[in-house]
């Protein structure tokens, strides 16, 4: 007897169930277990819950669209990895107004090149045409998983003899302040959602179209000098920021 539900195009609410059912197991085993911890195989968990495979794969690929479970192709499902938390109220005990992000970070440079400036990054660092911009792609990684993809620009007369290995360990406006006297002072950036690309997806070891967060800064040091322009794209499963806000009567 055909199920008048179905018939009328109205979800099967025992499919729905079954489906809940494995949503709230896997819910509760992330809970209660440490970050990139593996689940079990669905055949396993099929048996586990008296459900079929497709509804158990349904609910790990809803799962894993919120950001509860990560994919690793060829290795399995896992627990999503703790977020990095970055703070972006000013602290008046960080030399840099902005607290560092959580996390032990190291990058893995992928690019770094030099090319004329032209007329657009002539006109945004405010140098002629024929200087030489430095444009850098590197793999930003946290606890030794990769986090984001920075790439940066910033006039190369500023950071003579700069090498890959700089730019691979440590803080690197820390870095322009004592080697270079390039004192940052404040920047303006923007943030969007972006989806990964299949470059972006390979380095990030994320599948293609996976939701990030982009951002776009452009800082200057403390003579007013553009010294940096940078478009980073972030994994959402991984980074967020906080702010703090203050309201007055004009608020809204």
């Amino acid at each position: 007897m055909t199920d008048p539900a179905r018939q009328a195009g109205l979800p099967d609410r025992r499919a729905t169930a079954k489906r809940d059912l494995v949503r709230a197991h896997l819910l509760q085993f992330a809970d209660g277990a440490e970050a990139g911890t593996a689940i079990v195989s669905e055949r396993e968990l099929a048996a586990r819950l008296d459900v079929s495979r497709p509804t158990v794969r349904a609910a790990i690929e809803d799962l894993v669209a919120e950001g509860h479970l990560v994919r690793r192709p060829g290795r399995g499902t896992f627990t999503s990895p703790r977020k990095v938390t970055q703070q972006l109220s000013a602290d008046a005990s960080s030399p840099l107004g902005v607290p560092p992000a959580e996390g032990a970070w190291t990058s893995r440079v992928v690019a770094l090149r030099t090319r004329q400036a032209g007329a657009v990054r002539a006109a945004r660092f405010a140098v002629p045409s024929e200087d030489t911009i430095l444009h850098v792609t590197r793999v930003r990684l946290v606890d030794a998983e990769p986090i984001a993809i920075e790439r940066l620009e910033l006039p190369q007369n500023l950071v003579p003899g700069l090498s890959m290995t700089d730019l691979e360990s440590g803080n690197f406006y820390h870095l322009l302040r004592e080697r270079y006297g390039v004192a940052v002072s404040d920047a303006i950036q923007t943030l969007e959602p972006a989806v990964a690309n299949p470059h972006e997806a390979e380095l990030l070891d994320i599948p293609v179209y996976f939701p990030l967060l982009r951002i776009e800064r452009t800082t200057a040091d403390v003579l007013g000098r553009t010294v940096e322009f940078t478009q980073s794209v972030y994994r959402s499963d991984r980074y967020r920021i906080t702010s703090r806000l203050r309201f007055d009567q004009s608020s809204g």
